[in-house]
């Protein structure tokens, strides 16, 4: 049962990242509404209406034929220009930003939603024209689902000029930016304030001497799902912490877990079980996702073929704002269980290893350009003052302040720059 459940969520998961999941979804509802308009256009209603207001109905057989295939024809030539759109942006956003980014544009659910119009209204009116051989000439019987079709056909029209001012703001970097923040401040806010009893701070626990269990998978660690814990092990007397941070890589044969008391071997293969390992490091924006995407433009921007401060300079701002978000999380979190009386510690990124995974490659990458530095050394140093940082962060923060003072040193030739930039180190 608990291999179903898993199978499940991960298959929902990658069902909703899928560019195809909502064209799909849509043209499926799209195909049965074009059922239900043909089963009513015979009813008694309808046939009052056709003749109440005849003008709101098309009756005649070649013209709706001649409607239904320009429709048609018109909808297949947009759908086929959307999806080209969608291919370029992808391409540029590659190519320019970080290939990272393909995830997040590609499960653009405005842009998906609009798709689907394209091909549901395409669908409809394709069953539509088809009918018309089952009723022959001689019939009316298809003017209302004719109707619903011409204003389906205008929708696309409308929405086609929208996915158009749509696609071409997601691609301008400064959106892109943005929207990766907010999704990242917002996952961090929400963990911050979370009021849960069950939930409580931890700076350090000893765990050296408890039972190792070793992973036998390699790849990323996504998280530990508790739901799939069996229930003997939640009632168990016992404590177990969770070895990696989210989105840390670990080899097989790592030790992923440490339990405090021993356990059964049935309990051993439920927590390896429960185990989320993905091979795809940004599989979304949780924990430090987001702001690897920040980091990884900030380096992609400062490269050679790129050279643009100014992209690395917003992305550092935002990056800024998130880590002293993000430092503000206690070292390990204690998770007690209502049914029993074992203990579940998860464990936070150290600071350190967030300076080497985001800081350290923009620093290697701009030490020669003094206004990306410029910025890297105010958001540091914003971290550094910011409230609700412990002592041991502030230091790793320190101490990467050091690091980059150093790389000025050595790598801003410019006396005057060098001044000016040294100077921020004194206040």
């Amino acid at each position: 049962m608990k291999a179903i459940i898993k199978f499940f969520k991960h298959t929902y998961h990658n069902l909703l990242q899928s560019i195809a999941f909502y064209p799909v979804l849509i043209s499926l509802l799209y195909g049965v509404a074009a059922v239900i308009s043909l089963k009513i256009d015979n009813s008694d209603l309808v046939s009052q209406l056709k003749e109440d207001a005849s003008y709101l109905f098309i009756q005649d057989y070649d013209t709706v034929r001649a409607m239904l295939s320009t429709f048609i024809g018109g909808i297949i030539s947009l759908t086929v220009f959307s999806f080209s759109m969608v291919m370029v942006v992808l391409g540029q956003a590659s190519s320019d930003f970080s290939p990272r980014l393909l995830p997040g544009l590609i499960s653009n659910k405005k842009n998906q939603v609009i798709l689907g119009i394209y091909v549901g209204t395409l669908l409809y009116c394709t069953l539509i024209l088809l009918s018309l051989g089952a009723y022959g000439s001689g019939s009316s019987a298809v003017g209302l689902s004719a109707m619903l079709a011409a204003l389906m056909s205008i929708l696309c029209i409308v929405l086609f000029i929208y996915f158009i001012n749509s696609i071409s703001s997601a691609i301008q970097i400064h959106n892109i930016i943005d929207e990766i923040y907010q999704r990242c401040d917002g996952y961090l806010e929400d963990e911050l304030q979370e009021k849960d009893a069950s939930k409580i701070a931890l700076q350090y626990i000893d765990t050296d001497r408890w039972k190792p269990i070793v992973t036998d998978k390699t790849g990323y660690f996504r998280g530990f799902d508790s739901i799939l814990m069996s229930s003997s092990v939640k009632e168990d007397d016992n404590q177990i912490e969770i070895v990696p941070y989210l989105n840390q890589h670990i080899w097989k044969g790592d030790v992923a877990l440490r339990v405090k008391n021993d356990i059964s071997e049935e309990a051993h293969k439920n927590l390896l079980f429960c185990m989320d390992i993905s091979s795809d490091r940004h599989e979304d924006d949780k924990g430090i996702g987001g702001m690897i995407k920040l980091m990884e433009i900030a380096v992609k921007a400062m490269s050679p073929g790129i050279n643009d401060p100014g992209t690395a300079i917003g992305a550092v701002v935002k990056l800024g704002s998130l880590l002293a978000t993000f430092l503000r999380f206690p070292h390990m979190v204690s998770t007690t269980f209502d049914k029993g009386s074992m203990i579940l510690i998860r464990k936070n990124i150290p600071a350190e290893e967030l300076m080497r995974i985001l800081v350290q490659p923009i620093r290697l990458y701009s030490k020669q350009d003094s206004t990306v530095m410029y910025e890297l050394i105010k958001a540091l140093q914003f971290i550094h003052r910011a409230p609700g940082i412990s002592n041991d962060n502030r230091q790793a923060v320190a101490k990467e302040l050091d690091a980059l003072r150093s790389d000025l040193e050595k790598n801003i030739e410019n006396d005057v720059d060098k001044e000016r930039i040294l100077a921020l180190f004194e206040y």
